[in-house]
């Protein structure tokens, strides 16, 4: 038996030579107790990851928990199934989770509103929400997950495939795996994942005169998969957090300190705009720019990728005649967009109970998901889901809807609801398809059958949609509970509520969005990508600059390496050793909001040195030291063997 990952799982072939880690394309991992244990993992992963999200704002990947707490549910009750059972469980983990991070974004605005949802609206827009997202997916799978592999890196689906390797050989892979997840785990054990006894986060303000902000945060996580993705995306991303900090940021402050006292900010008449700090300033600001961005990026790299949807469409109408395998599968993809077209209109007619609103509202609706959908799909490959903007994306699609509904004339209250229920459709579209996108390169590294997957993600998608829905139902008193007192921060919520009702009501920074727009263009004409820098300009420099120091730990470890082979040692355990850390950081993460928001434990409030800047950095070295000398002392076992 393999014990590890063929090398060229990470690139150095092209896509279509690469020969996956299970060769037996007649071998299946499915069955009705797979089905069953993927079926009840997504239901629980969907359950926790809608509650802590609208209790904290934060969700967890599910894949790689998915693919740990799956091998062993696989190894107790479907043993014969093996690695591509545990596959087919890691993907719908993943499913579950995808709807619960999309959903809880839109779904609670409408309670914010004052308004009502019902199981059958949630439903509809959340299974036709999958069922498009899956099948825009499928048309370009050929690209993203075959032609640009080795371009695209994929570093969960690499993590989670070096999970389920590791489940089965153990060895190396699994040795480095436990260093990382030990790492990892003890650190969100310590710090505010869990207990929070003690500071994971570096901060610099700067002064008055100059608004500027430096973060890091020591998250092992973020560490492993910028190890993973490697230098050049990662400086890429910290470069937009710079420009975001350190550039537009202390521009809007310089001048918002000439403000009148008695101005306030477009949408906080609590907050003068004269005494806005470096966070109100990106909150209500910066942020919009990087949606702005994200808008121009996505259709940008939507137009590019027009060649492609027509090539693969000609592929699927020749499956007909054809009995090519992949032909097949990429016909039960388009089948499966088709219903999701169908399920849409279906859902526009539910919720707007007026003809026109519901096909206007459903064609944009599906032009909007399809760009963001492809770029969730690529976004995956290069950051995975753990750190997909899909708030961002849902945002910049949600400002051009609600333009065309204001436009119309539908800016009363009942069309703010059904403006937020095409918004939920949108958003599990692009949240579905960073998800399976994910799941599907995990299948092509592994060997798993494509088809197996889709349909498998698939089902435990629509599992999620009915459990989160009926989740947000059951909670729906208390999200209406507002102020000091709210149970649920809902902060994404307030957001998509914040945004519609400014856009209906005209009170929106539209400057912002486009100036986002304007240097998302300023970065085409210069060749750059937009998308990768725009994420960055999103995304907290806390987040962008732990992920950089991943990859400069990767940049060290292959200088100081003597020869290629010993380079190649030395990367192999330490992607293994990220993995880890990306494992222990999901696993160990995700049961420390789960007990936190159902009150099991109480995290503390560090204070003296624990709380300080001096912790954080003590932290960051031991992070560092503890990640990097394992890997560097891998070339001991190179030599004695």
């Amino acid at each position: 038996m393999k014990k590890k990952l063929p090398k060229e799982a990470y690139g150095g072939v092209h896509g279509k030579d690469y020969v996956p880690y299970i060769t037996d394309k007649s071998k299946s991992g499915t069955n009705l107790a797979v089905i069953i244990i993927g079926s009840i993992l997504a239901a629980v992963f969907a359950a926790s990851t809608a509650y802590s999200g609208m209790k904290s704002g934060l969700t967890v990947a599910a894949g790689i928990p998915g693919a740990i707490i799956g091998s062993m549910l696989i190894g107790a009750f479907a043993k014969s199934k093996g690695i591509l059972g545990k596959n087919i469980t890691q993907g719908m983990s993943s499913g579950g989770e995808s709807i619960a991070s999309g959903m809880i974004y839109v779904l609670p605005a409408i309670i914010l509103i004052g308004s009502d949802i019902t199981l059958i609206e949630g439903i509809t827009v959340g299974v036709g929400g999958t069922l498009f997202g899956i099948g825009c997916l499928s048309l370009v799978y050929k690209f993203l997950i075959v032609e640009e592999h080795g371009t695209l890196m994929y570093p969960e689906s690499m993590a989670i495939s070096e999970t389920l390797v590791a489940s089965e050989a153990g060895g190396d892979a699994i040795k480095y795996m436990g260093i990382g997840f030990g790492i990892s785990g003890i650190i969100n054990v310590l710090t505010g994942s869990f207990l929070n006894l003690i500071n994971n986060t570096i901060t610099f303000v700067g002064s008055k005169f100059y608004k500027w902000k430096f973060s890091t945060e020591v998250n092992p996580l973020l560490l492993g998969i910028g190890f993973i993705v490697g230098l050049e995306v990662s400086l890429m991303m910290f470069a937009g957090s710079v420009l975001a900090n350190f550039g537009i940021t202390p521009l809007i402050g310089y001048f918002t300190d000439f403000a009148e006292h008695g101005a306030q900010s477009w949408n906080d008449a609590s907050v003068l705009l004269h005494q806005m700090d470096v966070n109100t300033i990106a909150g209500s600001y910066v942020k919009y720019i990087g949606a702005g961005m994200m808008l121009c990026g996505g259709i940008i790299g939507a137009i590019k990728l027009i060649p492609t949807i027509v090539v693969s469409l000609k592929e699927t109408f020749k499956a007909k005649s054809s009995k090519d395998e992949s032909n097949e599968k990429n016909s039960g993809g388009i089948l499966m967009l088709f219903g999701g077209i169908i399920v849409a209109f279906v859902a526009a007619f539910i919720i707007s109970q007026n003809i026109k609103m519901a096909i206007i509202g459903a064609i944009v609706s599906m032009i909007l998901s399809l760009l963001f959908v492809i770029v969730a799909g690529r976004l995956t490959g290069t950051i995975g889901t753990s750190n997909l903007p899909v708030s961002g994306m849902t945002i910049a699609s949600l400002v051009i809807l609600t333009l065309v509904f204001v436009i119309m004339g539908w800016t009363s209250p009942a069309d703010n609801k059904s403006l937020l229920l095409f918004a939920a459709f949108m958003v599990v579209a692009i949240a579905v398809a960073g998800g399976y996108s994910q799941s599907q390169k995990v299948s092509y590294i592994i060997g798993g059958s494509r088809s197996e997957m889709r349909n498998s993600f698939a089902i435990s998608s629509v599992i999620g949609v009915i459990v989160v829905t009926g989740t947000i139902l059951v909670l729906s008193s208390q999200l209406r509970i507002t102020g000091a007192e709210a149970p649920f921060a809902l902060p994404q919520a307030n957001l998509m509520s914040t945004l519609t009702s400014g856009i209906m009501s005209g009170d929106l920074p539209w400057p912002m969005i486009i100036v986002g727009i304007v240097m998302a263009l300023f970065l085409f004409l210069l060749d750059l990508p937009i998308m990768t820098i725009a994420i960055g300009f999103y995304l907290p420099i806390s987040t962008t600059s732990i992920i950089l120091v991943g990859a400069l730990i990767r940049v060290f470890v292959e200088k100081m390496s003597k020869d290629e082979q010993e380079k190649e040692v030395k990367v192999s355990n330490g992607i293994s050793l990220s993995s880890g850390l990306v494992a222990g950081g999901s696993i160990i993460g995700l049961l420390g909001i789960i007990l936190q928001v159902t009150g099991v434990i109480t995290p503390k409030t560090p204070t003296g040195f624990a709380a300080s800047n001096g912790m954080g950095i003590i932290l960051l070295i031991a992070l560092v030291v503890a990640t990097t000398i394992p890997i560097m002392m891998s070339k001991i076992k190179l030599k004695n063997e």
